[in-house]
């Protein structure tokens, strides 16, 4: 073909040839064929270095064909298809994606030719396997350069973007990204979408979004230079332009036509805004360009009912994605938000929240969730953004909040929220109490003023917190972060003044963390355990811990006792089964400490044993145990005096725990002269010596507890054996009572024994005129001793006085008989 063009014309129908269906005789003949095949197809792609248009377009034209899945019409005798995807199989095999890229040069100023490449690559970049050859060799940044090239039909950018976004979703997009990073792909990509944003056609304003999302994923990269090319500026001020109102030669001629297009680029262009919040290097251009007063122009309620404009619908997208970017930005632009008056905006948007205004919400977008038919959403977004700001600790935010009321104003929307919350459940409602009570716990920390004012109500309000169900700390809503933040807000808002302590312990506060505290949750013990001991300073919380009791008659004692053996187990501190103390020379130490090298630190650095105080809740339980005391704490078992002893002598322990790690380090890097030798051997014997003693005051209790379980036991013997007598005395009662009732030799043999005994008894002495007294009743014809009726005889100052019986009267044969069975 290079000697005569007459061979131009047959090379092309060789080339169509492989547009064409195949056909095999066997089904094995794909796998056997498969080497050949992919090989042919490889070779095919080299002929793109061929100088002529008409086979580089066949070529082209061919691996489009590739993708053509209709069955051909007409079979030769034997054969069959191959499988639809057999050629791009073997065109991702051949590598034919990475060789049609590299001829992108070759084609550079050939419009026609460039056009069928690229829309042959459009093809191929339906293959994840075909987008990864692609970038392998530059794909990426190449197609990006391609989008500006002259083009009156369009298809070259339209192609080229297409090609780049399956590359973003098919392939690896931190490649992708960074073969675009450089100022030439960015500035390509800015002056493609530029030209497309004037653009007046359906079609331009898609192509212009598919450019938008690449920019987005662009700008999420630090390394891509999207200020340095002015790319981010021109975003930002259109995504300002139609709220601020003020021109900008950048985009003059620029006409928003509320189209569906227009109104995915909005959201585009806010999405980009906050992606931008988080570089600080952009932080002048969002100020400079109006960003604040642009997002606060949507902290309204819709009133605007004029055409051309945004739907309900589509306002309420835009208002709640204006309020998420907002809470992104401000923390950067304080200043500005101050000036703007944001927080007067947002108090006055809150209050209508809360109002009885008829609204209805969509909650169509994905911040919307949750708030269909309500105002939810917009609170949910109003408080995210007052959160972020107040999350500064910025004194200037938190008292220009707290001088418009905010205080009050929170635990208004507090209250409302909960009402809410108890009538349906929701997750957004549960991140609205949250962020509300850490709102309140920023601005009443450090103020005594606030947190009076904060518990003329606010107190009520903690208090229904912390008597949440432990279960539904679990079910994933969000009720454990609420908990949280409940608590958060009682350390902030409570703690340090004396007239909300009060109240609080009034209202049985104590008692609830208590509760809590015994529950015994992990994320809650460390928390709930250091607002207790902040409180244990009033002497009327040490008197509720004293007299609380827990489920199964739990003390508050038993309760941090069962809290430290918890925390010990977690940290693998070795202790034998009774809860003794192993190592009488470190008692304390953890398995990490083990574990730890000997590491020399600077005298200003607090070294490993002092770091696990303030980490550990061991520290919390002995300050909180000093407040109650060591001595008569009831409902401890043997095994919680054997701990509490440890709890009693642990600042004595972690005294020579840091003496052991002063010890090490000093003998790590050089030998301590004879008198700190001797100091430092005596006090390590003083704290070995303090593990004995401890070690024999738990033997003392463990075997003080064993006598006193074998006296107990001795006592529960004594109990049984008395009880089986007795059962046996009864038994044997019964007997006599059968052979009395059934064998008449057997009663007159027991009515003699009774004489007997009744004659025994009588006294021996004889008085002068002493009356007889029968012991029989008369006419009684019972087999069983009669009732307790009594005829008594006795004498007084006027002589002996007549029969008087003090029954009223004498009760009947079956009556008596009754009261002794009774009996």
């Amino acid at each position: 073909m290079y000697e005569q063009e007459a061979f131009t014309e047959p090379l092309c129908e060789l080339i169509k040839l492989f547009g064409l269906p195949f056909q095999k005789r066997k089904s094995s003949d794909e796998a056997n064929y498969s080497v050949e095949v992919s090989q042919s197809i490889t070779q095919l792609g080299y002929l793109m270095s061929i100088q002529s248009s008409q086979v580089r377009i066949q070529i082209c034209k061919s691996v489009v064909n590739f993708f053509n899945m209709e069955l051909p019409g007409k079979l030769l005798s034997g054969y069959q298809p191959t499988s639809p995807n057999y050629k791009i199989r073997m065109a991702e095999i051949g590598g034919l994606a990475e060789i049609l890229v590299l001829s992108l040069t070759l084609v550079e100023n050939q419009l026609t030719e460039k056009l069928w490449v690229l829309k042959a690559l459009q093809h191929l970049s339906t293959s994840g396997e075909s987008c990864a050859q692609m970038v392998n060799v530059g794909g990426a940044s190449r197609l990006c350069l391609c989008l500006n090239g002259a083009d009156p039909s369009g298809q070259l950018l339209f192609r080229s973007s297409e090609i780049l976004w399956n590359l973003l979703e098919k392939a690896s997009k931190e490649e992708v990204v960074n073969q675009l990073r450089s100022l030439e792909c960015v500035h390509a990509l800015k002056e493609a979408f530029v030209e497309l944003v004037f653009g007046f056609r359906h079609c331009d304003h898609q192509l212009r979004n598919d450019l938008l999302v690449i920019a987005t994923l662009l700008t999420e990269s630090p390394a891509v230079p999207m200020i340095e090319s002015g790319f981010a500026k021109i975003l930002i001020v259109l995504a300002t332009c139609t709220e601020v109102k003020l021109h900008n030669p950048l985009v003059k001629g620029f006409k928003l036509t509320y189209s569906y297009e227009d109104f995915e680029m909005k959201k585009l262009l806010f999405n980009i805004i906050g992606i931008l919040s988080k570089d600080p290097s952009a932080a002048q251009l969002l100020s400079e360009n109006h960003v604040i007063p642009a997002l606060l122009y949507y902290v309204k309620q819709n009133q605007r009912s004029g055409f051309p404009d945004w739907s309900a619908a589509q306002y309420e997208e835009l208002q709640l994605h204006a309020l998420a970017v907002l809470a992104s930005v401000a923390p950067m632009l304080v200043d500005k938000y101050l000036s703007c008056q944001a927080n007067t905006l947002l108090l006055v948007f809150l209050e209508w929240c809360i109002s009885q205004d008829a609204f209805f919400g969509r909650g169509n977008s994905f911040h919307g969730t949750g708030g269909r038919g309500t105002k939810l959403a917009q609170m949910r977004y109003s408080l995210r953004a007052l959160r972020s700001v107040v999350a500064l600790y910025d004194d200037a935010v938190s008292s220009n909040l707290c001088d418009q009321g905010a205080i009050s104003q929170l635990l208004d929307i507090l209250k409302y929220a909960a009402d809410k919350a108890k009538e349906k459940e929701s997750i957004a409602l549960l991140e609205i109490q949250a962020d509300i009570l850490f709102i309140l716990s920023v601005l009443c920390e450090d103020d005594n003023d606030r947190k009076e004012l904060f518990s003329c109500e606010g107190i009520g309000i903690l208090v229904s917190y912390l008597t949440t169900d432990p279960t539904r700390l679990c079910s994933g809503m969000g009720h454990n972060c609420l908990l949280l933040s409940a608590l958060d807000c009682l350390w902030s808002c409570v703690i340090g003044c004396s007239i909300a302590e009060e109240s609080f312990i009034e209202k049985k506060g104590v008692f609830l963390l208590l509760d809590l505290l015994a529950v015994e949750d992990n994320n809650l013990c460390n928390i709930i355990l250091g607002i207790l001991i902040e409180f244990s300073d009033n002497p009327k919380t040490v008197l509720h811990m004293s007299i609380w009791r827990g489920k199964r008659d739990q003390t508050a004692a038993n309760v941090l006792v069962h809290l430290w053996r918890q925390e010990e187990q977690d940290l693998g501190v070795k202790r034998d089964r009774y809860g003794k103390i192993v190592d009488t020379k470190r008692p304390l130490i953890t398995r990490f400490q083990k574990q730890q090298k000997v590491i020399p630190v600077p005298a200003c650095c607090p070294s490993f044993s002092v770091m696990e105080i303030s980490e550990s809740v061991r520290a919390k339980i002995y300050s909180l145990f000093c407040k109650l005391g060591f001595e008569n704490l009831p409902g401890l078992s043997a095994k919680d005096v054997v701990t509490l002893a440890i709890i009693q002598h642990y600042i004595d322990f972690k005294i020579g725990e840091v003496w052991s790690e002063i010890s090490a380090e000093i003998k790590e890097e050089f030998r301590p002269v004879t008198s700190d030798e001797r100091a430092l051997k005596l006090i390590s014997e003083l704290s070995e010596n303090t593990g004995r003693m401890v070690r024999g005051l738990q033997t003392e209790a463990l075997e003080r507890q064993h006598r006193q379980e074998i006296k107990e036991e001795k006592k529960s013997y004594k109990e049984i054996q008395a009880s089986q007598i007795q059962r046996e005395n009864i038994n044997k009662s019964w007997e006599n009572f059968l052979a009395r009732t059934s064998n008449y030799e057997a009663l007159k043999k027991a009515k003699m024994h009774q004489k007997t005994l009744i004659e025994a008894s009588r006294s021996k002495a004889k008085l002068h005129n002493e009356p007889e007294h029968s012991t029989d009743i008369p006419k009684l014809h019972t087999t069983v001793a009669p009732g307790r009726c009594v005829t008594v005889e006795g004498l007084c100052q006027e002589g002996l006085l007549a029969n008087r019986d003090h029954a009223p009267r004498k009760p009947s044969l079956c009556r008596v008989f009754r009261s002794n069975q009774k009996r």
